[in-house]
């Protein structure tokens, strides 16, 4: 079973990242160049919480418009859900599903060393199955059944 240590080796252990008091406008401007959905909040290595298409569509609503000035830290996610980088594929499916969560930071004790989204973790657990199936398939090609 793939783990996110086999996701991140594929895909790269780059993530976005802003500080707390960096501005809405800021973090927004880095979603969209980077085009990306989410950028985490960190402070030096610690991990603060995670700012997120979501939690701007969520200011929005809640302010009827928002001030592009606003800290990052007055409107992240500060409840993050992580995983370690020898969780599995499937464990971290069934995170993210509970959780209703599309991002996931990949943590190497108290350091991030990446994240993963949905769409990575769907893309392993498919070419793992994938494998499984192409596997079955020679294992029948070649056997011999009785006629």
């Amino acid at each position: 079973m793939a783990t996110m240590k086999n996701i991140l080796e594929t895909k790269g252990y780059t993530f976005w990242f802003v500080a707390p008091d960096a501005k809405v406008h800021d973090a927004l401007k880095m979603l969209t160049e980077k085009r990306i959905g989410i950028v985490l909040v960190m402070d030096g290595e610690q991990l603060w919480g995670v700012f997120s298409e979501r939690d701007f569509v969520r200011l929005a609503m809640k302010t009827g418009s928002f001030s592009p000035e606003l800290a990052v830290s007055e409107v992240m996610t500060s409840q993050v859900f992580h995983v370690k980088l020898d969780t599995k594929v499937d464990e971290c499916m069934a995170l993210m599903t509970e959780k209703r969560i599309r991002h996931v930071p990949v943590m190497d004790g108290k350091m991030v060393v990446g994240i993963v989204s949905i769409g990575d973790v769907v893309k392993a657990l498919v070419a793992e199955r994938e494998g499984v199936i192409r596997g079955l398939e020679n294992y029948i090609a070649v056997r011999e059944f009785p006629t």
